[in-house]
């Protein structure tokens, strides 16, 4: 596609519209809106009579109204009753953690904050579950599970140089 006089005079005609470089490439036809806009930019044109405006109008749907406030009168305070014992508190109920003692019978759905996480079986079976036991407090074991997972750290040899012949001989 070649840019004719033609086809030059009616870009700038479009763009001083306020046709948008998508707009003017439909219009005519065969260029595409990058060519457009590259056209417009070599040509110079910066002015506009408009920003482009969209081809459709935007529908916007009407706000439901508000339903009314239905005044009602205040509620009046209730009289204050004087009493010589102190009223009884409420006790909060804390939900139970059910703490399961026998080890592997906990799933992901039962699984409490207090509860072991120690995993037992293979996670891709239907088998699969949790130890369950209690667990201390900051500790997601059970006192059995904590010996294997934390092991003790081991003491660091006095290397003397041996070990670094040994590795170098492999090499030589």
């Amino acid at each position: 596609m070649s840019w004719t006089d033609e086809r030059v005079e009616t870009l700038k005609k479009l763009w001083q519209e306020g046709h948008s470089a998508s707009q003017i490439a439909k219009t005519l036809g065969g260029v595409t809106r990058n060519a457009v806009i590259g056209k417009v930019h070599r040509l110079g044109l910066s002015g506009r009579a408009a920003p482009s405006q969209p081809a459709r109008p935007l529908y916007k749907p009407a706000k439901p109204p508000r339903p009314a406030a239905q005044a009602q009168p205040a509620p009046q305070p209730a009289p204050r009753r004087v009493s010589v014992e102190p009223a009884p508190r409420p006790v909060a109920q804390v939900p139970a953690v059910p703490i399961i003692e026998g080890p592997g019978s906990a799933t992901v759905l039962t699984l409490g904050s207090k509860m072991c996480k120690w995993p037992i079986g293979d996670p891709s079976s239907d088998e699969f579950t949790f130890c369950g036991r209690r667990a201390d407090d900051g500790i997601p074991y059970c006192v059995e599970h904590s010996r294997v997972a934390y092991q003790p750290q081991q003491k660091k040899k006095k290397d003397n140089g041996t070990e670094l012949s040994r590795s170098l001989r492999r090499y030589l």
